[in-house]
Protein backbone atom coordinates (compact mmCIF):
# COMPACT_ATOMS: atom_id res chain seq x y z
CA UNK A 1 0.00 0.00 0.00
CA UNK A 2 1.33 3.47 -0.95
CA UNK A 3 2.35 5.77 2.06
CA UNK A 4 -0.32 8.30 3.86
CA UNK A 5 0.52 11.25 2.85
CA UNK A 6 0.99 10.10 -0.85
CA UNK A 7 -2.77 9.15 -0.45
CA UNK A 8 -3.51 12.39 0.85
CA UNK A 9 -1.51 14.42 -1.82
CA UNK A 10 -3.52 12.25 -4.54
CA UNK A 11 -7.22 12.24 -2.45
CA UNK A 12 -6.59 16.06 -2.14
CA UNK A 13 -5.77 16.72 -5.95
CA UNK A 14 -8.70 14.41 -7.12
CA UNK A 15 -10.92 16.31 -4.42
CA UNK A 16 -9.90 19.68 -5.48
CA UNK A 17 -9.58 18.94 -9.40
CA UNK A 18 -13.18 17.80 -9.30
CA UNK A 19 -14.02 20.69 -7.85
CA UNK A 20 -12.64 22.92 -10.51
CA UNK A 21 -13.78 20.47 -13.01
CA UNK A 22 -17.51 20.96 -11.69
CA UNK A 23 -17.32 24.89 -11.40
CA UNK A 24 -16.17 25.11 -15.29
CA UNK A 25 -18.20 22.52 -16.65
CA UNK A 26 -21.63 23.55 -14.69
CA UNK A 27 -21.05 27.21 -13.09
CA UNK A 28 -21.36 25.88 -9.40
CA UNK A 29 -19.67 28.23 -6.87
CA UNK A 30 -20.76 25.32 -3.94
CA UNK A 31 -18.65 22.89 -6.12
CA UNK A 32 -15.54 24.79 -6.69
CA UNK A 33 -15.52 26.14 -2.88
CA UNK A 34 -16.49 22.27 -1.39
CA UNK A 35 -13.51 20.60 -3.68
CA UNK A 36 -11.12 23.46 -2.86
CA UNK A 37 -11.58 23.31 0.71
CA UNK A 38 -11.55 19.51 0.98
CA UNK A 39 -8.78 19.00 -1.10
CA UNK A 40 -6.83 21.45 0.97
CA UNK A 41 -7.85 19.66 3.89
CA UNK A 42 -6.30 16.55 2.62
CA UNK A 43 -2.90 18.15 0.96
CA UNK A 44 -2.48 19.69 4.10
CA UNK A 45 -2.83 16.39 6.14
CA UNK A 46 -0.67 14.88 3.61
CA UNK A 47 1.80 17.53 4.18
CA UNK A 48 2.11 17.37 7.64
CA UNK A 49 2.08 13.79 7.51
CA UNK A 50 5.42 13.85 5.22
CA UNK A 51 6.73 15.90 7.61
CA UNK A 52 5.71 14.18 10.73
CA UNK A 53 4.44 17.23 11.81
CA UNK A 54 1.32 16.59 14.40
CA UNK A 55 -2.44 16.03 13.10
CA UNK A 56 -1.36 15.13 9.85
CA UNK A 57 -3.25 12.41 9.83
CA UNK A 58 -6.35 13.78 11.69
CA UNK A 59 -6.78 16.34 9.03
CA UNK A 60 -7.14 13.91 6.26
CA UNK A 61 -9.23 11.72 8.06
CA UNK A 62 -11.56 14.46 8.96
CA UNK A 63 -11.51 15.57 5.01
CA UNK A 64 -12.65 12.22 4.53
CA UNK A 65 -15.02 12.40 7.07
CA UNK A 66 -16.63 15.96 5.65
CA UNK A 67 -16.46 14.41 2.07
CA UNK A 68 -18.22 11.42 3.57
CA UNK A 69 -20.93 13.11 5.17
CA UNK A 70 -21.74 14.95 1.78
CA UNK A 71 -21.16 12.60 -1.19
CA UNK A 72 -22.32 9.15 0.53
CA UNK A 73 -25.94 10.04 0.92
CA UNK A 74 -25.84 12.41 -2.62
CA UNK A 75 -25.31 8.87 -3.88
CA UNK A 76 -28.14 7.36 -2.82
CA UNK A 77 -30.11 10.43 -3.38
CA UNK A 78 -29.28 10.51 -6.81
CA UNK A 79 -29.68 6.16 -7.88
CA UNK A 80 -26.08 5.79 -7.68
CA UNK A 81 -25.13 8.72 -10.19
CA UNK A 82 -21.51 8.23 -11.00
CA UNK A 83 -19.90 11.14 -9.83
CA UNK A 84 -21.40 11.06 -6.33
CA UNK A 85 -20.75 7.19 -6.42
CA UNK A 86 -17.11 8.17 -7.35
CA UNK A 87 -16.50 10.65 -4.37
CA UNK A 88 -18.30 8.06 -2.11
CA UNK A 89 -15.55 5.58 -2.88
CA UNK A 90 -12.74 7.91 -2.49
CA UNK A 91 -14.47 9.31 1.05
CA UNK A 92 -14.71 5.66 2.03
CA UNK A 93 -10.92 5.03 1.27
CA UNK A 94 -9.79 7.61 2.94
CA UNK A 95 -12.05 6.46 5.95
CA UNK A 96 -11.00 3.34 5.92
CA UNK A 97 -6.67 4.53 5.19
CA UNK A 98 -6.63 7.10 7.71
CA UNK A 99 -9.25 5.63 10.60
CA UNK A 100 -6.58 2.81 10.84
CA UNK A 101 -3.63 4.57 10.42
CA UNK A 102 -4.83 6.93 13.16
CA UNK A 103 -6.14 3.87 15.28
CA UNK A 104 -2.90 2.63 14.78
CA UNK A 105 -1.02 5.61 15.74
CA UNK A 106 0.72 5.71 12.34
CA UNK A 107 1.84 8.88 10.62
CA UNK A 108 3.31 7.58 7.31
Amino acid sequence: MAPTDTIALVLGALTAGGGITGYVRTGSVPSVAAGVTVGSLYMLGGYRIRNRAPYGVELALLASVILAGSSIPRAVRTGGKPLPVLLSVLATYGLWTFGTAFSRGRVN
